[in-house]
């Protein structure tokens, strides 16, 4: 296989240094949080991957618990949205993220060369 082919893949999670729990914010509920925020709703986020709303529902719960911030506010029958904190927390991920990638990108070509 030549080199060209390779790229490293960088996962992200951010978690709570001081909590108990071992719940962290990575690649899965970062696209729970962008489906609410695309959608407006937890089910309809959770059915876009292929996730059962009740394990969706247990993951925001256990994330929340884990990082000290509430990811959604539930309006009843009338969806889900995301928490100012939420949001920030999402896009400050998904900025990093993309700047993590880069990097690594550049960083293991110049390796491979």
């Amino acid at each position: 296989m030549a080199s060209t082919q390779l790229k490293p893949v960088i996962k992200l999670s951010i978690e709570n240094a001081d909590g108990e729990h071992t719940s962290v914010f990575g690649p899965g509920i970062a696209a729970l949080c962008r489906g609410v925020r695309d959608t407006g709703s937890l089910n309809a986020a959770a059915k876009h991957m292929g996730m059962a709303y009740s394990k969706a529902w247990r993951i925001v719960k256990d994330t929340e618990a884990s990082i000290s911030i509430q990811l959604l506010i539930r309006d009843g029958a009338h969806g889900s949205t995301l928490t100012p904190e939420a949001n920030h927390l999402l896009d400050s991920y998904t900025e990093l993220c993309k700047k993590l990638q880069t990097d690594a990108e550049k960083m293991f070509s110049t390796m491979m060369s």
